[in-house]
Order: C-alpha cells, then sequence, then structure tokens
C-alpha cells in the first residue's frame, strides 16, 4: 500500500486581528473594516506564541499572574483564522501583537533583502580571545558573544499609558492604562485601554527593535535629529502599513473621493491611545491636526521653519513623518491623475455623490503601489546611512542614493516629489551645493593608485566572495549570525590554529597607514592616532588605532521592474578623546581604557563611522557615508587634524544646559555595566 503523502506546509498563516485599535470596531461606520485578518509567513510555533523571531511572554505584574498562552497550532485556533478580536481576552492579545510584529518584520525583510537580526546583548561575557585578538571557535561562543534569538514580547507589561522597546531586556514592554478622555462623548471614561491592541503601536515598537538591529548608535542624542529620527521611522512604517489593508484603504478612498490630503484614517496613528489620554484626535497625524479652540479638523501646512524652530524628539519626528507623506500624497496624485481625467472627461472636477465602485478600486490601487513603493524606499535607505549621528539631512540623501542605485530612471519623480517636501520644512543636508538629484546622491567611488592600474580595495574581492558564498545560503538567523561574526573577528579553533583573518585585522593590515583609506571615510588608520586622541588597540593583533566593526551585512534586492542589486554593507566607528575650550580650541587626549568617564573639564568621547557599500557584481567599493573624526579638507593638504567644526558642534549639543550623559556614556549605559538606560522608555513618557 502506498504511503499517504504528506500535505505541502502553508505558505500563509492567517490570524484575525484590529487594522487599527479597539475603538474603531465601536464606531458604526469603521467597524466593519478594523477587524481583518494578517497573512503571516508560516511557521511552527510553541504557545505564547513563540517562533524564530519572537517569544510572547503574558506576564502581568500588576495581578502578579501569569495569562495562559495561546497555541497558534491548535487545530480550532486554526480552522477559524485565531481567536476573534477581543478586548478582554488576554490570549487575543498576545495573538494581535504577534501578528502586527511577524507583519512588520517581513516588510523589512523583503526591503533590506535580508534577514532580520536582532541587537546583540552588549555584554562583557564575551569568548575568550587569544594573545592574537582572535576568538576560540566554540558551539556556544555566540551565546557568549549575545546572539539575540528570539525578541521578547510582553503585553501586559505594567499598568501605565506608555510601550516601549528595551534595548537591553531585547523585549517590546506595552502598558495598559484607564482611560481619561477630555470629552466622555469620544469614549467611556476609565475604560481600561491596552496598548497591544493598537496596530499602530505594536508597529511602531517593533520597528524601534528593528532599527536598533541595523545601527545600534542611532539611539545616541548627538544632534537634534537623531532620538526624533528613531521615532519618525517608527511612525512611517506604521502609517504606511496601513495601506496594505485593502479594505480599510478602499473605504477611505470612498469616503474623501480620492483626496488622501483631506483627513482620514490611514494619515493617523493610535486614535484610541490619543483619545483615552485627553486628547480630541489621533496620538500624531501626518496631515493635520484638531483645532483646539474649535475642535474641527484642519490641514497642516509647513512654513519653511519648523525643522529651524522645533528640537523635541516627537514634535521634531514629526517633521519628517509629514515630508514622507507629503511626498507620498504627490506621487498618488500624480499615478491616479489620468483616472480622475477619464472619470471626469477630462474636467478634473469629480461629480457630487459617491465614487463609482470601480474608480475607487483603481484609485487604491494606485494608492497601494505609490505607498509600498514608498516604504520600501524609506527602508532600504537604512543601508546607506551614516552609522552614528544621522540628520534628516542624511536621510534625504541615503533615500535619494538608494533609489538611483536599485532604479536608474525615475520615471514617476518619486526622488523628486522626496526632495521639494524636505525643501518646503526647510531640511537641507549639508555639504551639498544644490538640490539636485545628483548633487544629494552620494558620489561613487573610481579610486585607484598612483599608477592608475588597480583598485587599492581588490583584495576583498576574495575575502567578500568567500562570505558571500557561505552567507547566500544559510537560512538559519543563528548560522548568519555567527557566520557574519567570524568574518568580521576572525575564526581560530584552538588545536587547527587560524582558520581565517576577520576583516577588522584584515582592514588594519591592508588600510593601515593609508592616506586614501583616511580620506575617504574621515577615520584614522595611521600609526599617529595618538596624537588626535585615538588609543592603540591590540585587539586584531596589531599596535594600530582601535576601531570597531559593527556590522557586515550581505543584501540581495529586486528592484520593481526586476532590478537586481547584491552589496555588502559594511559599518565602522572609532573614538576619540575631545577637549573644547570656551574659546573653541579643540585638543585631543587619549581615553584612559580604564576609567573612560574621568576625563579633563570640557573634555568628551567624540565618535566618528563610516558606512562602507560594496558592490559585488564588480567586487568594488562603491560608496562611503562617514561622519569624520578627522577634518579632510585638512588631509588634503597634508594637515593631520581632528574635525573641529564638529567637535565643538557635538561639545555643545551634548553639554547644553538640561542635557545629562554625553554620547560615550550613553553608549555605554547600554551594556551590563548601566542597568537602567531605557530611551524610549523616557521618550515615550514626555
Amino acid at each position: 500500500m502506498d504511503k499517504k503523502p504528506t500535505p505541502p506546509t502553508p505558505p500563509f498563516r492567517k490570524l484575525r486581528g484590529y487594522a487599527f485599535d479597539p475603538s474603531l470596531s465601536q464606531a458604526i461606520d469603521t467597524a466593519f473594516i478594523n477587524d481583518m485578518v494578517y497573512r503571516i509567513s508560516w511557521e511552527e510555533t510553541e504557545p505564547g506564541p513563540c517562533g524564530e523571531y519572537l517569544e510572547v511572554i503574558d506576564y502581568d505584574p500588576t495581578v502578579g499572574e501569569f495569562y495562559e498562552p495561546i497555541d497558534l497550532q491548535d487545530p480550532y485556533i486554526l480552522a477559524q483564522d485565531g481567536l476573534s478580536p477581543s478586548e478582554s481576552n488576554p490570549q487575543f492579545h498576545q495573538q494581535m501583537v504577534y501578528a502586527v510584529a511577524m507583519t512588520t518584520i517581513k516588510n523589512f525583510e523583503k526591503s533590506l533583502g535580508r534577514k532580520v537580526i536582532w541587537s546583540f546583548h552588549q555584554t562583557r561575557d564575551v569568548p575568550k580571545a587569544n594573545k592574537n585578538g582572535r576568538y576560540i571557535n566554540s558551539d556556544d561562543a555566540e551565546d557568549k558573544y549575545g546572539y539575540v534569538q528570539a525578541l521578547r514580547i510582553y503585553p501586559h507589561a505594567f499598568r501605565g499609558a506608555n510601550a516601549y522597546y528595551s534595548p537591553l531586556k531585547k523585549a517590546l514592554l506595552f502598558g495598559y492604562f484607564s482611560a481619561e478622555p477630555a470629552d466622555v462623548t469620544l469614549q467611556m471614561p476609565n475604560s481600561l485601554v491596552f496598548t497591544c491592541l493598537s496596530h499602530d503601536i505594536i508597529a511602531h515598537e517593533i520597528t524601534h527593535a528593528i532599527l536598533d538591529g541595523v545601527h545600534n548608535q542611532f539611539t545616541e542624542d548627538s544632534n537634534p535629529d537623531t532620538l526624533a529620527f528613531h521615532e519618525a521611522f517608527a511612525d512611517i512604517v506604521a502609517l504606511f502599513q496601513h495601506f496594505t489593508f485593502s479594505e480599510v484603504l478602499k473605504h477611505q478612498v470612498a469616503k474623501t473621493r480620492g483626496n488622501l490630503s483631506a483627513e482620514n484614517l490611514l494619515g493617523q496613528l493610535a486614535q484610541e491611545f490619543g483619545t483615552s489620554i485627553g486628547q480630541y484626535g489621533a496620538l500624531r497625524d501626518a496631515l493635520g491636526e484638531i483645532d483646539p479652540v474649535t475642535q474641527v479638523w484642519k490641514p497642516r501646512q509647513p512654513n519653511g521653519n519648523e525643522y529651524q524652530t522645533i528640537l523635541t524628539p516627537h514634535e521634531r519626528g514629526s517633521i519628517l513623518v509629514s515630508a514622507v507623506f507629503e511626498a507620498f500624497i504627490s506621487i498618488y496624485e500624480r499615478r491616479s491623475a489620468d483616472l480622475i481625467r477619464i472619470a471626469t472627461s477630462g474636467s478634473g472636477i469629480l461629480p457630487a455623490g459617491q465614487l463609482h465602485p470601480d474608480l475607487v478600486n483603481r484609485l487604491a490601487e494606485q494608492a497601494t503601489k505609490s505607498a509600498k513603493h514608498i516604504l520600501q524606499m524609506c527602508i532600504r535607505a537604512l543601508d546607506y546611512c551614516p552609522p552614528l549621528d544621522i540628520s534628516f539631512g542624511d536621510y534625504l540623501r541615503a533615500i535619494i542614493t538608494a533609489d538611483r542605485d536599485l532604479i536608474a530612471a525615475d520615471n514617476r519623480d518619486y526622488r523628486l516629489a522626496f526632495i521639494t517636501a524636505f525643501r518646503r520644512r526647510g531640511i537641507y543636508p549639508g555639504g551639498i551645493k544644490s538640490l539636485s538629484e545628483e548633487s544629494l546622491s552620494y558620489p561613487e567611488i573610481h579610486t585607484v593608485t598612483p599608477n592608475g592600474q588597480e583598485n587599492p580595495f581588490a583584495w576583498l574581492r576574495e575575502f567578500f566572495f568567500k562570505f558571500k558564498n557561505e552567507i547566500s545560503y544559510l537560512k538559519d538567523r543563528r548560522k548568519i549570525f555567527v557566520t557574519t561574526r567570524d568574518y568580521v573577528v576572525g575564526n581560530y579553533d584552538e588545536k587547527a590554529g587560524p582558520i581565517f583573518d576577520g576583516i577588522r585585522k584584515t582592514l588594519y593590515e591592508k588600510m593601515g597607514n593609508s592616506l586614501e583609506f583616511e580620506k575617504l571615510t574621515g577615520l584614522v588608520f595611521s600609526q599617529n592616532c595618538e596624537r588626535v586622541g585615538v588609543r592603540r588597540s591590540t585587539s586584531y593583533g596589531g599596535d594600530g588605532p582601535s576601531f570597531f566593526v559593527h556590522s557586515m551585512n550581505l543584501s540581495s534586492r529586486v528592484g520593481p521592474d526586476g532590478e537586481k542589486s547584491n552589496q555588502i554593507i559594511l559599518t565602522i566607528t572609532q573614538r576619540a578623546g575631545v577637549k573644547v575650550s570656551p574659546q573653541g580650541t579643540v585638543t585631543p587626549f587619549v581615553i584612559d581604557k580604564s576609567n573612560p568617564f574621568d576625563n579633563p573639564d570640557g573634555s568628551f568621547i567624540m565618535r566618528g563611522g563610516a558606512t562602507l557599500v560594496f558592490d559585488l557584481d564588480d567586487f568594488r567599493l562603491k560608496y562611503v557615508i562617514s561622519k569624520p573624526l578627522l577634518d579632510v579638507k585638512k588631509l588634503e593638504k597634508g594637515i593631520y587634524e581632528i574635525d573641529a567644526k564638529r567637535a565643538s558642534a557635538l561639545y555643545r549639543y551634548q553639554h547644553q544646559e538640561g542635557k545629562g550623559l554625553d554620547v560615550y556614556k550613553a553608549y555605554f549605559e547600554r551594556s551590563s555595566l548601566f542597568p537602567s538606560f531605557e530611551p524610549f522608555s523616557f521618550l515615550h513618557n514626555h
């Protein structure tokens, strides 16, 4: 008798949830669009749910109780696409956070062209290194080094009107609280509000965690834009995921008669939360605001002065969100203009009454495509950002560069829409002469040796060829982490000896004393490093300047028209001791490694870094995006000095009245030395 065939693994798991939050299910005009089904990539899960990326732990410390975990593998739960939406069922709360978080993770993986890896634990308990600085190869080395398999999610972590990502705990913590609406007709007073039931709050918090895994120095408060960028980027992802909900989108297109710049749900974030804490609308709105006097919604028009005057992180982040949303509206209107002309016989004026369903469907299709492309542009740009001290201008340049690098022909003027929206808010990157695409895009590197024969980075071909061949076929995220770590720090077997040198040691050996590389990165690679406050290090078997390779990622992307891109993204950072006098004179000093905070008055730790983008099609260094330590212009003239202008700006910002820890100390607060550092808890409470 033939063996019964095994059914194929399903591609998706369907889970019911809220498109926005429970409040929209209590309004008669939105209830039918708020209950939706999320399509999650299939994975076998344990009760929790616990899977490859996430581990939901439902302990409520307020009542001292563990809630029974949901088992998504239960046949009854599978048969009904998960539990029905419920405000009172903790198991549905667990299902909701899992569904939204996994949806967000997959959106990132598609745009980044690689698996999401959580930020590793910054701990002193790392693998032992031998005298040459190579790590000993062992089965559990990745855990000692801080590998995080699954991000933990606590749906009922505390009682309070807050939710946040914890970089220390590697967890999302959601609070719940009693509503205090400003108007009792908007919401029942003292009703319980669960932040874990809001799509927008969940997507916002998981985005913080993903961004921390890509650029873990973006939590350093080094200029007014850094923390604002974290908040804005998380809002952007949450907003544009709204456009993947087809029924919601069609409803809002019909309601606004195709005018998505009018008040609508798609541009609003956390409606229930905003109302519950006493606002007259959503927590944030990318398009407008409720007038505090008339209580009527009005569109927000940029005046070009916001960027110079608004400094608090959430309000400043809203400037970036509104710029991106304006770019989307411009693109959507261009894409749908022909449909409007056809529907109005060329007049452009829609007749009174409801729009024809066919027109609604076509307009919704154009809105979905536009939003999808905008979201992918915003996420792809992360690989073209400097690894620290990011500004909104840096992000605009990253968006333009990343898009030009993958898609040569901008037939629908997506990039122009971004440039225009940023200009209308007075956001201008430094170091450029015009706002043209060519000027905004980071220049491609065309470096040759003095004899003009060979690219000085040709040695990277063999190294990256090996890395690509090994990493490309790995699906297990732990193996990806371990393999990448080995290629960064090197692999050494206790019995067999060295297997291969990592990129840290190789960079030092090949680029040590390379003036060309210092000019490109603005970082210190010469032996006279202590002259500019960079200490020496022997961690990679040499006696040269200390530097740290934060990440090395293989990214394989496909553009909307089938364009392919294979790259390795390498990020390097370095720190120097700097003293700034009241007169603005910059003097370097070497950091005392044993006591890094015991430094002269007027001093601080200045950090620089560079993102290196390598093209794997021809194995060449294509882009360098840097925040320099060195004054590159003076370096061209043979003068070896710290970038005094950047040093002074960093010092003034870090030591202004009301500021606490400097950047360096804040960075180390994320380690086990400072267990109290929770930047997002602080931000979301202010």
